[in-house]
């Protein structure tokens, strides 16, 4: 065992306060735990000279022995490691809970009951469904009690019983070198019981596969992502404990004509050329299925944008709804005849530049550029 006072073992200053000690062990015992280092002589050393360093400086009486004696004020006084400063129920002090889940070794009821496990369903919708809401029929894959061992696995006039190798407990201690561990017990599967004779139905499961139809609620406004949760509708607990949850998750399709943002309904439409330029009106499909006209105001452009109060989606928890927004592009016409484009280009002469402000506005600028390039 090294020299080294506790202090440096733990790396910490010799007024160190209870949180920076404990602080200290938890960073330097996660490093050196034997389960991280299995068959390491030095870590497993490491480790145990860790935990005497910390179950000497956490009690304030053996600190202040040490503090003015060393390890020597330590003898009689239930020194360092004695029965109350094993590595692992120091270890398991600091740490909790946490040192069974940081091991993949979460500790499960002691044969009691257990909640069930959550399932989840995934539920695909249309745009115009999500908008209006609906009641859907879904069928669920799940498992339900045995009816004829009422779910305790055990074949019907028969019982469970008490498992020899941990006594009911569900967990037995395996000793490694100094170090002992509670584990899961390999015989009942941390259950406490042994069933002798499996019930025929189930086969000692407590619970058999099967599909049920469920009525669910899909609420006007939901978006893409969002999720459903039906409270004890879940797999069922064992030991006849509470079932679970089941969570059913929604997605909703991509629209042909609308995209979503939230509330915000957004749609791209051709505006002919000729509405565009003198101005007029357009029929917009609507998400509740309907038609809408709207109104073009002369001169418009591609990329102008008209928003339609109201028009959107609604909010999932009732309010107002959002906004439907109209996106213009100009369509050229294609396919003119011989006296379309004659009447095109006697168009385009009466027109002139005034007509194209954006146009001669670009070209000015284009020639402003290259006569600042031919000064250079």
């Amino acid at each position: 065992m090294s020299e080294r006072s506790y202090y440096e073992i733990l790396g910490v200053e010799k007024g160190a306060d209870e949180k920076a000690l404990k602080s200290a062990f938890r960073k330097k015992a996660m490093e050196y735990h034997p389960d991280r280092n299995p068959g390491c002589n030095l870590s497993e050393g490491k480790f145990k000279e860790l935990s005497e360093a910390y179950e000497t400086l956490s009690d304030p009486q053996k600190r202040a022995l040490y503090d003015r004696f060393g390890k020597a004020g330590l003898n009689g006084a239930g020194g360092a490691g004695g029965a109350h400063g094993r590595p692992e129920d120091v270890f398991r002090d600091v740490f909790g809970d946490v040192f069974s889940e940081f091991f993949g070794q979460q500790r499960p009821p002691r044969g009691g009951p257990a909640r069930g496990a959550d399932l989840r369903y995934d539920y695909e919708i249309s745009l115009e469904e999500a908008f209006h809401g609906k009641l859907a029929e879904i069928v669920v894959p799940t498992t339900e009690k045995c009816e004829p061992c009422q779910g305790s696995g055990a074949e019907p006039g028969t019982l469970p019983e008490t498992c020899t190798q941990c006594h009911g407990h569900g967990r037995v201690r395996v000793s490694q070198g100094f170090f002992t561990m509670e584990r899961t017990c390999g015989r009942c599967q941390g259950s406490g019981n042994v069933i002798k004779t499996p019930c025929r139905q189930c086969g000692g499961r407590g619970a058999i596969r099967k599909e049920r139809s469920l009525s669910v609620t899909v609420p006007a406004g939901i978006e893409d992502g969002q999720r459903i949760r039906l409270g004890g509708e879940g797999e069922p607990g064992m030991k006849n404990g509470p079932k679970g949850d089941l969570y059913i998750f929604v997605s909703v399709k991509e629209h042909d004509i609308f995209e979503r943002d939230g509330q915000t309904l957004f749609a791209r439409t051709p505006v002919p050329m000729c509405t565009a330029a003198l101005g007029g009106e357009i029929e917009m499909p609507t998400i509740d299925g309907g038609k809408m006209r709207v109104s073009i105001p002369e001169g418009a452009q591609t990329g102008k944008r008209m928003r339609l109060k109201g028009k959107g989606m609604p909010t999932l928890r009732g309010g107002a709804s959002g906004d439907m927004v109209v996106e213009l592009f100009v369509e050229t016409p294609t396919h003119l005849s011989s006296k379309q484009k004659e009447l095109l280009k006697q168009f385009a002469s009466e027109c002139g530049d005034k007509c194209h402000p954006e146009s001669q506005g670009f070209f000015k600028k284009v020639k402003k550029r290259f006569e600042q390039d031919s000064r250079a």
